[in-house]
Order: C-alpha cells, then structure tokens, then sequence
C-alpha cells in the first residue's frame, strides 16, 4: 500500500489533484493511504515551494500544478 500525501491550500488544483488520485486508485483497484496536508509548516518542511505537491512513501514526486493521468499511472505502478 503506498502513502499518498498531496500538500496544498485547498485550491482548485489542489482538489484536482486529490480526484485524479482517487480515480486511479478506484480504476486500479489499488488501495492506497492518501492525505490531504494544508498546514503550511508541514508543506514547508518537505521545501516545497509549489503546490499542489504530491509525496510517495515520503519522497516528493511532484510539485505544482495538476499531474497527468498518466503520471499519476506510473506513481501507483511503481513499486
């Protein structure tokens, strides 16, 4: 099971971001832990500068803007 965090506000992208996981890990049948993180103390403490972000099993694989499906598609097959 991979441990999804995406670190952001709440904006839209932010929430995109989120669904776009979601959807995929519904499509795969993959069970994942995901975490939406929007205090900015803990953004910061992975020295990201942009978000929406997204960090895997604690390492940070994306970092602004909403990823593409198919991003998204090789983060959840990896293992």
């Amino acid at each position: 099971m991979k441990n999804i965090k995406v670190l952001g506000t709440g904006c839209a992208s932010c929430k995109a971001t989120i669904e776009v996981i979601e959807h995929l890990a519904a499509e795969k049948k993959l069970t994942i832990e995901l975490e939406k993180i929007e205090d900015l103390q803990q953004i910061m403490s992975y020295s990201v500068m942009s978000t929406p972000a997204v960090v895997i099993d604690g390492k940070v694989v994306h970092t602004g803007g909403i990823p593409t499906y198919e991003k998204v598609e090789q983060w959840l097959a990896a293992e």
